[in-house]
């Protein structure tokens, strides 16, 4: 990146060398980013990270395909959730609400009554990993089921892009978004994937750059790093994922040996259910103790939240934790821990004496 900003600063629209040398760079990254995913270049375009795709997808699903009902999940993350509340307001569209199990798996049988219960075109939204507990849908059965009923589907994949094999030529998704922070790349850019001749049109108007879907001069040194983190991600995910595995799976047994009455939110603990790079417990603590939680914490050096990092200064409690928790439960604090190939086991020792004190004192 520091590289890019230093050599490449021509504007990637402008038609002198200067620019068309920067639009090189930013095509080539649009062309390695889809070779990941085994989607053509044309699909793939540049945002300023998941909440701008998401918004693009589903404002423009609405505005221009003519969707007239929405069927998604109350664990979706806000950048779907809120979006979905406005077009329900604004444009009178029907939401309905897929059921869920106390892991925050989705009801497939749900998902599949929902589809036969109305011909109105329909979207299906819903997140690939669940970005608070870690839970994964079945992508492909879901893609299927919604093609088998002409219906759309749009997957906030920004938690597992970059973590998971992804090949979109195989699985019938027809929107998807993606945030570079989140495979170790830079954070304000990410991109949408846009299954071609969908119809779908810009969000943001002005220019003609993204192919005329997405006005406004590109980042390119963003893009790149993007680029370059993802290439890095799947050039050495099966060792990652591996390292990564083994770091949760100690973390989960530690919990269950030095903090007795330790809960694991959702479908965490179940690692063929679950993402590898985050679990989410509930802690016997007080009310009392449970304000003090992350503040000491922090003082330990510890980074972690009791939401997402969106959610961490909501007052109400994570709205994905209300839905799948009993009430003694969501009483008590939660908190996600995320890991990385970064991280070592000492760390996981750390954290486990940390929290086996704050909760035994």
């Amino acid at each position: 990146m520091s590289e890019v900003l230093k050599t490449e600063y021509g504007n990637p629209s402008s038609t002198h060398s200067y620019g068309r040398s920067s639009k090189s760079l930013l095509e080539t990254a649009r062309k390695e980013i889809a070779g990941h995913l085994k989607v053509s270049a044309s699909e793939i375009i540049f945002t300023s990270g998941g909440t701008e795709a998401d918004n693009l997808i589903l404002q423009s699903a609405v505005s221009d395909l003519g969707v007239k009902r929405i069927i998604s999940s109350k664990i979706e993350h806000h950048a779907v959730l809120h979006t979905i509340e406005v077009l329900e307001d604004k444009h009178g569209i029907k939401v309905d609400y897929v059921d869920l199990k106390p892991t925050a798996c989705i009801d497939y049988d749900s998902l599949e009554a929902l589809l036969k219960a109305s011909e109105e075109k329909t979207l299906v939204s819903l997140m690939h990993v669940n970005n608070e507990v870690g839970t994964m849908i079945d992508l492909n059965r879901v893609a299927n089921l919604c093609k088998d009923h002409g219906a759309l589907f749009h997957s906030d994949m920004v938690q597992s892009i970059g973590h998971f094999e992804v090949d979109l030529s195989e699985i019938p998704v027809d929107f998807a978004a993606a945030a570079a922070h989140k495979f170790h790349g830079p954070k304000g850019v990410g991109f949408a994937f846009i299954r071609k001749n969908s119809g779908l049109k810009p969000l943001i108007h002005g220019g003609q750059q993204e192919r005329g879907m997405r006005a406004g001069t590109e980042p390119v040194y963003a893009v790149a790093g993007m680029s370059e983190a993802l290439r890095i991600a799947y050039q050495n995910l099966e060792k990652e994922k591996a390292y990564i595995r083994s770091l949760k799976e100690y973390f989960i047994q530690q919990l269950k040996k030095h903090v007795p009455g330790v809960h694991f939110n959702g479908a965490c603990e179940a690692m063929e259910e679950s993402t590898y790079t985050l679990i989410n417990v509930c802690l016997p603590l007080s009310a009392e103790k449970a304000m003090l939680l992350l503040f000491q914490l922090d003082l330990k050096g510890i980074a972690c939240s009791k939401g997402s990092a969106c959610q961490s200064g909501s007052e109400g409690g994570s709205h994905v934790l209300k839905e799948i928790l009993s009430e003694e439960h969501f009483k008590r604090p939660s908190v996600r821990f995320s890991f990385s190939s970064f991280n070592k086991k000492e760390e996981i020792d750390y954290v486990v004496d940390v929290l086996r004190e704050f909760v035994n004192s």
